[in-house]
């Protein structure tokens, strides 16, 4: 057997039952907080990746197999989007293997040349000829097989290059024009072009990583504070200026009404039904009548909606547990990266977490009906390749993050 499968062999094997204690204590950390294994990497936290993967591919199918009786994916077959959304997780598994070997070091080395790239790229899929439009925004570059979506790799990018700011900006970090206001401007930079496609949903999750970042890298709370008011101001505005983004405000608070229930209340009005007929435990697995071409997107951005209809409350609250224990779990691995001096580890993990829990819950409370309508898919599950890709490959980072913590931690050198 050779060295790469020896490796593989050895992650999925697990740790023997007499691994030591964590040997850290942070700040509001403590032994029992971390992962009980101190060898190979935390399994719990790749099955429950796992688990959500292989229940978002049944409700992708599921949230589908309807859509070729529609004379617009008439030439699609039934299993269509099941076979594509298959091939994009295998694909993603195979990239994140790979990227399981990359050291953390490596990434802190790249950062600021990949945030170069998603600049580059983000300008490129704004040209006609290269950016693929779709509804009237241009966010997709067509790659062969499949339609990369740049802001996905914006996300995380932005997030390591953050973490890579602060690490770098540590000793300079109370003061505001040397440590916040060069990567205020940077965000801004990727604000810019990201409204242009427009994609204001993934330009609030990378404004929201970004200010996470520099909170937990120990900006001052009351620049803080400043950045996260000049950054309502900033959204605020950008929602009284927009017509239609105005009228998404309005349709929110007002679905049912004449005016927005067959227009921009429409998703939200049909999300509600959706859920509401779910009751306490659904009407069953493929029984959604909500699916059958009156929810539309219901197998990316709507895709709670219809396993709330098909698994009810139970469903639902199926989804939500793991996304807690999993934005928990990953933020618990960074505070361990942090208390062994891994600053620059620590804050990519707690990007990620960060990353996962606020675009779960954004698309969480679109469903439920609790936030505006915005086009924010759900993570591991709705259907999508680019999202897909970049999500498993910033849970692999953490993986990682935690497999070098416990190398370290039986003595071993990175």
């Amino acid at each position: 057997m050779n060295a790469l499968g020896q490796r593989l062999v050895g992650w999925f094997a697990g740790s023997p039952r007499t691994a030591a204690a964590v040997p850290v204590r942070a700040a509001g950390f403590s032994r029992s907080d971390a992962p009980s294994r101190v060898q190979g990497f935390d399994q719990a936290l790749l099955w429950v990746t796992v688990a959500l993967l292989a229940f978002g591919l049944v409700m992708v199918y599921s949230a589908s197999v309807a859509m070729p009786d529609n004379p617009k994916f008439a030439r699609y077959s039934h299993d269509h989007f099941l076979v594509r959304h298959a091939a994009f997780i295998a694909l993603a598994f195979i990239v994140s293997v790979f990227t399981f070997q990359v050291p953390v070091a490596t990434w802190e080395k790249v950062a600021p040349w990949l945030f170069v790239a998603s600049l580059l790229l983000l300008i490129a899929v704004l040209i006609p000829v290269l950016g693929k439009g779709v509804n009237g925004a241009r966010r997709w570059l067509v790659l062969g097989f499949m339609s990369f979506q740049p802001s996905e790799l914006a996300k995380f990018s932005v997030l390591l290059y953050a973490a890579n700011y602060m690490v770098r900006k540590m000793d300079v970090k109370e003061r505001f024009f040397r440590a916040v206001l060069p990567m205020a401007a940077a965000v801004a930079v990727v604000g810019v072009l990201l409204l242009a496609e427009p994609d204001m949903g993934a330009f609030m999750v990378i404004a929201v990583i970004a200010m996470g970042i520099l909170f937990l890298g120990g900006v001052n709370a009351r620049m803080f504070f400043l950045i996260a008011a000049v950054m309502t101001v900033a959204f605020v505005l950008m929602i009284a200026l927009s017509d239609w983004r105005r009228e998404r405000i309005f349709a929110y608070l007002d679905p049912w009404g004449d005016k927005y229930s067959m227009g921009k209340g429409y998703q939200l009005s049909h999300s509600l039904i959706a859920i509401g007929r779910g009751e306490i435990f659904g009407v069953g697995l493929g029984g959604s009548v909500e699916k059958l071409h009156w929810l539309p997107e219901a197998h990316t951005d709507f895709l709670l909606a219809v396993i709330g209809e098909e698994f009810g409350l139970v469903g639902v609250i199926a989804v939500i547990l793991p996304f807690l224990w999993m934005t928990r779990r990953i933020m618990l691995i960074g505070r361990q990266s942090i208390a062994l001096d891994r600053v620059f580890a620590g804050l990519v993990a707690q990007g990620v977490g960060i990353w996962i829990g606020f675009q779960a819950f954004i698309n969480m409370g679109v469903n439920l009906g609790a936030l505006p309508t915005k086009g924010l898919t759900l993570p591991l599950m709705s259907y999508g390749g680019s999202a897909i890709l970049m999500n498993l490959i910033a849970i692999t980072v953490v993986l990682r993050i935690d497999y070098e913590n416990k190398a370290m931690m039986r003595g071993g050198r990175l």
